[in-house]
């Protein structure tokens, strides 16, 4: 008889998101990580509480798959540069994950399990942002405003939702260039 290999949260969690890519995320079920993983359903709960926990680990996972994705692309990178390249990563790891993507929380700051995540994320929004001289209100006026245009964009293109004929990436770099020149009429 084969030895099964030990199962983690960590397991679970990658036995979900792989489930969130291929299905998407109405298709996240316990009962469906537990066939997934090979257990019966009540033994994932020695790993998570609820399947709004396991939701809350995706959101993790989520955040900090963006975030590396992000630092790698602003690294050694300022100003317009940065901010450029941070926005095509934003709209890159969207297409390439459009489930994953969808799950991702929309305020983790204020959720216990995500908050650090979510801060690690911040942290490198704002530090795109830094060389503009932007503190407080600002940088966080800021911070939204570029979510707004890469989220609003990605999302709506991954569910498909520009149909007119003109190039998509025209328009993203439209946005992008819309952004920069607030940027620097701030700075």
């Amino acid at each position: 008889m084969a030895v099964r290999p030990r199962l983690t949260t960590a397991k679970v969690v990658d036995a979900a998101l792989e489930l969130v890519d291929e299905q998407g995320a109405g298709a996240l079920t316990l009962a469906a990580v537990a066939a997934r993983t090979g257990v019966a359903t009540p033994s994932l709960y020695k790993h998570v509480a609820s399947l709004a926990e396991l939701r809350g680990h995706i959101g993790v996972r989520v955040i900090e798959d963006m975030t590396a994705r992000f630092t790698e692309a602003v690294l050694g990178r300022s100003g317009d540069e940065a901010v450029e390249a941070l926005m095509h990563a934003h709209r890159a790891y969207a297409a390439e994950h459009p489930n994953r993507y969808a799950a991702a929380p929309m305020d983790p700051l204020h959720d216990e399990l995500q908050r650090a995540a979510g801060a690690k994320l911040m942290d490198v929004l704002l530090a795109t942002l830094r060389s503009y001289g932007l503190e407080g209100s600002d940088a966080v006026h800021a911070t939204r405003r570029l979510r707004v245009i890469a989220h609003g964009f990605a999302s709506i293109e991954s569910s498909g939702g520009f149909g007119l004929p003109e190039g998509l990436d025209d328009t993203y770099d439209q946005l992008v260039r819309m952004y920069l020149d607030d940027l620097r009429g701030q700075s």
